[in-house]
């Protein structure tokens, strides 16, 4: 396997050594397993052209996840945020840091793709009961 030389800004390199040490790998193996997810994903190419901020991301399960892009904010979160706790695009751009257009995009990719993630928000409150 080829070597490449890498340079991490140092909390990036704290923290992937972190999670490197939690999930009992090493710094090595850990940043290969990230960029093959990353590129998996990527290679999936789920996005949608219409909504250039929203992106999916796999999740601990390896389920590709539509998220804001550069973010993590997952789109369900933002839909529960306006349709279940009724807050507006403006609270919720505040609450989660995000922008006013990232926020509208999710909405907006949320009705466009509502029967997905309606399923999502389903199964997580399935499991939420579970555990509770």
């Amino acid at each position: 396997m080829p070597r490449y030389s890498l340079s991490l800004p140092l909390n990036l390199k704290k923290e992937a050594e972190d999670w490197a040490g939690k999930q009992k790998v090493s710094l090595n193996q850990f940043i290969m397993w990230a960029v093959a997810e990353k590129v998996g994903t990527l290679k999936q190419n789920l996005d949608d052209p219409d909504f250039p901020n929203i992106t999916y991301q796999c999740g601990a399960a390896g389920v590709p996840c539509p998220v804001i892009r550069g973010t993590g904010v997952r789109v369900q979160t933002v839909v529960i945020s306006h349709q279940q706790w009724g807050m507006d695009e403006d609270e919720i751009a505040s609450e989660y840091d995000l922008d006013k257009k990232s926020v509208q995009q999710a909405l907006g990719f949320y009705q466009v793709h509502q029967e997905e993630i309606d399923r999502d928000i389903s199964s997580e409150s399935r499991l939420e009961a579970r555990h509770t």
